[in-house]
């Protein structure tokens, strides 16, 4: 039995769940995409996708991490709030996702101004601090998409999946 096959579709599944996982706070998106791309690399013996591409998307994926841990933080202290609003738009994000989309888009948000309020902040105060939270994850899911994409066309282009 040929094994390859199943390896592709495994490779195809990592890198789906890891698309899914780029929107979904629970889940670690584009390092998923990342090992699905090495599992492809190995797949075709690192022939057409080498070591240096691999460094290159292992880098990328690392800037992501970095900027989706980040983000949120500076949104937040950008609009003037503080750990607690970070830390419940943290928390909001990740009870959101189980509210469909409508909870991932207003968890972070909601999260963050029960945070600031929790603390003992205005209304007005934590309804900034939890644009500024949200601003911050909107602006850390769309740059994790990006990368996720770049690393995704760019192994295609140079596996020859493409056209």
């Amino acid at each position: 039995m040929d094994w390859t096959i199943l390896w592709w579709l495994l490779v195809v599944l990592l890198v789906v769940a890891g698309l899914a996982g780029t929107v979904v706070p629970a889940l670690p998106g584009v390092p998923m995409v990342f090992g699905g791309l090495l599992l492809g690399a190995w797949i075709g013996g690192y022939e057409a996708v080498g070591w240096w591409t691999l460094g290159l998307f292992a880098g990328l994926t690392a800037l992501a991490l970095l900027v989706d841990f980040l983000a949120g933080a500076f949104g937040a202290r950008y609009a003037g709030a503080g750990v607690r609003a970070f830390w419940g738009a943290t928390i909001g994000a990740i009870v959101g996702m189980f509210f469909g989309l409508p909870g991932i888009i207003l968890g972070p948000f909601a999260g963050a101004v029960i945070g600031e309020v929790s603390g003992g902040r205005g209304w007005r105060d934590s309804g900034r601090a939890g644009v500024g939270a949200w601003l911050g994850m909107v602006f850390a899911t769309a740059f994790k998409l990006a990368i996720a994409f770049l690393m995704i066309g760019w192994f295609v282009i140079q596996v020859g999946f493409g056209p």
